[in-house]
């Protein structure tokens, strides 16, 4: 009795693993569409953030009053939001209208195509964005390498937790403008006594210490010795507690707009899918 087999399509073949028709040769991907998308969104990008700077720029200045900080961050982040969405948009929707027609593609596989190449878009256009960002952020910072040089010498004379030296001078002012002055030797040591203001408090034999130093140093009684030392610890506390304050502010700051970033971006990811569908749609049927 003769046995009939079927041939099995995952044999060995010209199409093995696969029973339907070969593969097109062309790629899913319509990059010069992607790349004409993504140009339209990096320079609507560029064009609403120099809009946004200069109406921000515009809404400040030192002789009015000026909106809160928490205020300016929640308006930064809305326009970011804005350009993402704008940008984004018009990228999707060029990327789907310029991209050449499918042909015996199933409409749903048409539907996804156009998705993915508005978020390619999307993407492309981020990375050009950020390349002009970075290469922007350079050359602001090479013009005003002067200035931050100059900011940073001084930081580096005075870190946080150092009694600057109008302090040190404050406490050791003599009784008589002309009296002696005293000397480097004696403004370091003091220097070191009140530089443990930054950590914790001075302990008592130190602060002693420092009030007989001034006090033979300045001609001064020895109480008002003291209570220049008590106001210059205390200065020097007030004066790290603020240093502090503002390392914290930036570090908010910073987070705050790291957070916006990521939300303005993953709407625009989204909304660049939706218009290169949208534009895709109309592109095939108009």
């Amino acid at each position: 009795m003769a046995v009939i087999t079927t041939p099995d399509p995952l044999a060995a073949g010209p199409y093995r693993g696969a029973a339907t028709a070969p593969e097109a040769p062309v790629s899913a991907v319509s990059w010069p569409a992607v790349f004409a998308g993504a140009f339209v969104a990096t320079a609507f990008s560029i064009m609403l953030l120099s809009l946004g700077s200069g109406l921000g720029l515009a809404s400040v200045s030192p002789f009015t009053a000026n909106p809160s900080a928490t205020t300016f961050t929640v308006l930064a982040a809305i326009w970011l939001i804005i350009v993402q969405w704008v940008s984004s948009a018009l990228g999707g929707y060029m990327t789907g209208r310029l991209r050449t027609r499918w042909v015996a593609v199933h409409t749903r596989e048409v539907f996804f195509r156009d998705t993915a190449n508005g978020l390619l878009s999307w993407a492309v256009a981020s990375v050009f964005l950020v390349g002009i960002v970075a290469s922007g952020a350079s050359s602001l910072l090479g013009s005003g390498t002067h200035a931050v040089a100059s900011v940073a010498a001084g930081a580096a004379q005075n870190p946080a937790g150092s009694p600057s030296a109008y302090l040190l001078d404050t406490l050791f002012r003599p009784a008589n403008p002309g009296g002696a002055q005293a000397t480097a030797a004696d403004k370091a040591e003091a220097g070191t006594i009140l530089a443990q203001g930054a950590t914790g408090p001075v302990s008592q034999p130190d602060q002693a210490y420092l009030a007989q130093l001034v006090a033979a140093r300045t001609g001064i009684a020895q109480a008002d010795a003291q209570a220049r030392v008590t106001t210059a610890i205390a200065q020097e506390q007030a004066a790290v507690t603020k240093a502090k304050q503002v390392a914290n502010a930036a570090r908010k700051a910073a987070s705050g707009f790291a957070l916006y970033t990521f939300a303005s971006m993953l709407i625009g990811a989204f909304i660049a899918a939706v218009s290169g569908a949208l534009g895709g749609r109309l592109r095939d049927t108009g």
